[in-house]
């Protein structure tokens, strides 16, 4: 599938494939839809929080790396199961892994959100 579209034509069709991306995703990704309420919830907190814009900026941009995780675990599962969904200890590997970068993403938000929110009080006291 190569493309053959140059220019703001091209831009435009990727767009529209990651509309389509996110569509599928929402539709068929339970995880992802509750990580998005997930951020939608937590990005009002860190709204509410009286600290400069650039501590907001930094606890809502941490947010977005649990749906660029899932967004690439989702892809790895996709791609597993399209080869096969028979059981095989390399598709297993390969998904589980995927799960562990989720994984990860949490515990960046976890340290993200404690170092700031820290921070801010000791600094504002």
């Amino acid at each position: 599938m190569k493309a053959t579209d140059t220019g703001i034509k091209r831009i435009l069709k990727a767009f529209t494939y990651s509309y389509d991306g996110f569509k599928a995703t929402f539709k068929s990704e339970a995880a992802f839809r509750q990580d998005i309420v997930f951020v939608i919830i937590m990005t009002i907190i860190a709204l509410c929080f009286n600290m400069p814009a650039w501590q907001q900026a930094r606890l809502i941009a941490s947010l977005l790396i649990v749906l660029l995780a899932e967004l690439i675990n989702t892809a790895i599962e996709t791609i597993i199961d399209r080869i096969s969904e028979e059981y095989h200890e390399l598709s297993k590997k390969a998904k589980d892994i995927g799960s562990l970068l989720v994984l990860i993403s949490f515990i960046y938000v976890t340290l993200i959100w404690t170092t700031t929110i820290y921070g801010w009080i000791i600094y504002t006291e």
